[in-house]
């Protein structure tokens, strides 16, 4: 086999650039996998240059069924790569994975992907090929007993990948079409406002004391005396915390009922929205 011969054999075990491919050659003297392991070298050490960058593109893969649903978001720099069939195979296989490893990312990272090498690996190879950085985000598993698992994608890349993926999680015995069509809609009204916590003692209390604090700078030069001004910011903190709380938004589908409404309305005396999780690339 002449080097050409090589360089190309090289290239395609690889995925790296004709020059790359043959000054590795070069330096082995010939052997191919000595040269599979000088790119390899290399492509960490590109990568570790690369990755002080901004990476906000990107996708969210979503893995599973009913009984156990997880979501991770790969992240790179540009949407270009994003929709790059490397990209998309990798981000695809690794989904599967994080499902597997219940979105244990430590584990995940050293779990063997179809070509034999680990995730991190397989990601260093990845990033030296697009050029870009790209790294593994937020996960996270719904695998809770007695829950079914809904999910909604929003704006999709292709298949199971989107750049907006909403679980959620409904505990129930009751399987009839009701709960099926809720559950979809549950997960779309996610999507679409966002709630911070499930109800209104569920908020996270620092979210909560920033809000006080803007509502307080905004009262400041209005006045009001100090009793009116209190009441004002409790009605406001109070307004607030109804607005993002799941239970108490107004129901995206019919906006006069809150998503409490709705669960009454359905009349299954077991359902409990277990959880919820959004997850959206580049919030």
């Amino acid at each position: 086999m002449n080097n050409i011969e090589k360089v190309k054999k090289l290239r395609e075990a690889t995925g790296a650039g004709f020059k790359d491919c043959n000054l590795a050659i070069k330096e082995s003297n010939g052997d191919l996998d000595k040269a599979i392991e000088i790119l390899r070298v290399k492509g960490i050490s590109k990568a570790s240059k690369k990755m002080s960058r901004d990476a906000k593109e990107g996708v969210v893969a979503t893995s599973g069924d009913q009984k156990k649903t997880s979501v991770i978001e790969l992240n790179c720099e540009t949407d270009f790569v994003a929709k790059n069939n490397d990209f998309v195979s990798f981000a695809k296989e690794l989904s599967e994975l994080n499902n597997e490893k219940n979105s244990d990312l430590e584990i995940l990272n050293k779990s063997k992907m179809a070509n034999g090498q680990t995730v991190e690996e397989s990601l260093v190879a990845l990033i030296a090929k697009m050029g870009e950085k790209i790294t593994i985000g937020r996960v996270k598993t719904f695998n809770n007993s007695g829950a079914k698992n809904f999910k909604y994608l929003h704006t999709v890349v292709k298949d199971n990948l989107s750049k907006l993926a909403v679980i959620v999680s409904i505990e129930t015995q009751d399987s009839s079409k009701s709960i099926e069509s809720f559950g979809k809609q549950l997960a779309m009204h996610v999507a679409a406002s966002n709630p911070l916590a499930l109800d209104l003692n569920s908020i996270d209390k620092n979210i909560l004391k920033k809000e006080e604090e803007l509502i307080a700078e905004e009262l400041k030069n209005s006045g009001k005396t100090v009793e009116i001004a209190k009441k004002i910011s409790l009605g406001k903190l109070n307004k607030f915390k109804e607005e993002n709380a799941l239970l108490s938004q107004a129901w995206v589908m019919e906006p006069k009922k809150k998503v409490q409404d709705i669960i009454k309305d359905l009349s299954i005396t077991d359902l409990k929205i277990k959880d919820f999780y959004r997850l959206k690339i580049g919030e």
